[in-house]
């Protein structure tokens, strides 16, 4: 997929009928659930406080973190690989597979797996890559990247997954009855199964890496990344650089605001905290642990103007909250990283001549910046970015222009106020269904109202009771 094309998708988004569907289904879910949990803790948002904190405070000094996590993994038996890009943390991978022979690696959720295209790296070296989370087993059956961070198949129906289902499990019964959830979740836990019991190496991301034990956190709700860590001889974790926290309480803080953040869970189903090899009497556990820690782009953001996306700890509330997203889906970001979060990281991995749309796709409503659990300004960085795609000239014509014509006014006060008097009593006039435009001449109402104006502009009812106040 191509960051560049995001318009051409967000229209062809809006015309998918099945795609409106699967939204409309989700739409309201994780917004009321976010809403409910964070209603039951009064402390919330001083929890969002210093869960920012928290990550400013490693950012900043995150080589000395980096230094002690890799020093208490070595001395846990565990082995840290250090990757500046994604062909450098591919190689890794693949080295350690090559090492042990491996031909099936079973895999957990990991976001930097699939920014870096590990599956496809695997692959091209003889080596089977199975999702086991079930919404990115849907989505490798079907060869699509996630729309979601948490929810990744929250683009497909439960009719679309079924047919999948036929068309990929061939070697069971073709009458089995899949029209329920429970039947899909039945046929794919028997499917991954016999995959955990006969794969080579088990590969998860991490939520979290904790420099004061050396331990990867990850969060689930399926218990997939337990098997995935336990059962293979070998546990690699990948994870970009900025997982670092400083101490296991720092990480149970940043848990209670990111389960509830992003499916308004008090705790997920499965915590799993995993520090190093199996050691002598442990019951199970890998025979190697291997730490793939990925820079890929992050440690240029260090001190810049975006350093504050590094903050970012992946629960999707941005994106579930935002009115673009949900009425375009993840897809039409062109991007592993979708919504809000991908506007401002996206052109951060691949270059703002390569995701200019991105910053765009925004109403600026806020709602991002107001539910993020560490308090990333995130209407604040996509306004740095567009200012940074129009210093170079990577807006089109037309933007361009409607900037310089609204400057134009905008130097001269009197002929602002005279134009925009004039420009609400020509939409006044015009007849609006509720108060609200449904033709204009540009696209905004292609796909939404525009309101219709009411009374005066802001200016002249702002004169007006400044005055009546100075009367009375």
């Amino acid at each position: 997929m191509n960051a560049a094309q995001f318009t051409r998708r967000a229209h062809l988004a809006l015309e998918d009928k099945q795609l409106q569907t699967a939204l409309s289904i989700s739409r309201d879910g994780f917004t009321a659930q976010r809403a409910a949990a964070v209603a039951r803790l009064p402390e919330f948002d001083s929890l969002r406080d210093s869960a920012r904190d928290i990550k400013a405070h490693t950012l900043a000094h995150l080589d000395l973190y980096l230094e002690a996590y890799e020093k208490r993994v070595t001395a846990s038996g565990g082995i840290v690989h250090y990757a500046r890009s994604a062909k450098d943390a591919n190689d890794i991978v693949v080295s350690i597979c090559r090492r042990h022979g491996a031909k099936l690696a079973v895999k957990g959720k990991t976001m930097i797996g699939e920014e870096i295209g590990v599956n496809a790296a695997l692959e091209a070296n003889g080596v089977d890559p199975v999702e086991t989370d079930l919404g990115e087993y849907i989505l490798q059956l079907r060869g699509e990247l996630p729309s979601h961070i948490t929810a990744p198949a929250v683009h497909l129906t439960k009719e679309q997954i079924a047919a999948d289902f036929r068309r990929a499990h061939r070697d069971l019964p073709e009458g089995r009855d899949l029209t329920e959830a429970s039947a899909l979740l039945a046929e794919a836990r028997a499917v991954l199964r016999k995959m955990f019991l006969s794969a080579d190496i088990g590969i998860t991301g991490a939520n979290f890496l904790v420099a004061e034990t050396g331990t990867s956190i990850i969060v689930t709700n399926e218990g997939n990344g337990d098997l995935a860590a336990t059962l293979p001889k070998v546990h690699i974790v990948l994870a970009s650089i900025e997982k670092l926290v400083p101490t296991l309480e720092d990480a149970a803080q940043l848990l209670r605001v990111l389960t509830r953040s992003a499916t308004g869970q008090e705790i997920s189903t499965y915590t799993t905290f995993a520090t190093g090899p199996r050691r002598p009497g442990d019951p199970d556990g890998p025979e190697e642990y291997h730490v793939v820690l990925v820079d890929n782009g992050r440690s240029a953001l260090l001190g810049s103007e975006f350093a504050e996306v590094l903050r970012c700890i992946r629960c999707g509330a941005c994106m579930n909250h935002c009115p673009v997203y949900q009425s375009v889906g993840g897809h039409a970001y062109g991007s592993v990283y979708a919504g809000p979060i991908g506007a401002v990281l996206t052109p951060a991995l691949v270059g703002i001549e390569n995701a200019v749309d991105l910053p765009n796709a925004s109403s600026f409503c806020g709602a991002c910046e107001s539910v993020c659990p560490v308090r990333i300004p995130l209407p604040k960085l996509m306004r740095f970015w567009r200012e940074h795609a129009f210093e170079r000239g990577l807006v089109s014509v037309r933007q361009r222009l409607a900037l310089n014509l609204w400057g134009f006014f905008a130097k001269r006060p009197a002929l602002y106020r005279f134009a925009t008097r004039a420009a609400v009593r020509v939409l006044a006039k015009i007849d609006g269904e509720d108060g609200r435009l449904r033709k204009m001449p540009a696209s905004w109402t292609a796909s939404r109202d525009f309101p219709a104006p009411q009374g005066e502009t802001f200016q002249a009812e702002f004169a007006r009771r400044k005055s009546m106040g100075r009367r009375s």
